[in-house]
């Protein structure tokens, strides 16, 4: 994946949350784009953690990363 792609996601206002698939089968729920750092060929993700706040970093190479989608709003359903 280039990484315009990637920062394009990322820099979308009003944010929205979206997974990273990466080759290895390994997902990444990326809620606030603070928890991502773009490189030109890898991507830093912060993972882990509570309050927003990472408790580790993963590198992923960009080559690895396969896909990446949309979370469904997680705002809570009107009850009828």
């Amino acid at each position: 994946m280039r990484p315009q792609d990637l920062q394009e996601f990322t820099r979308r206002r009003p944010f929205v949350p979206y997974r990273i698939y990466a080759t290895d089968g390994r997902t990444y729920d990326i809620r606030h784009p603070d928890q991502v750092i773009v490189l030109q060929s890898r991507v830093v993700i912060g993972t882990g953690g509570g309050n927003g706040v990472p408790e580790h970093v993963e590198h992923l190479a960009l080559l690895h990363v396969v896909r990446l989608e949309e979370l469904a709003s997680e705002a809570p359903s009107a009850a009828s």
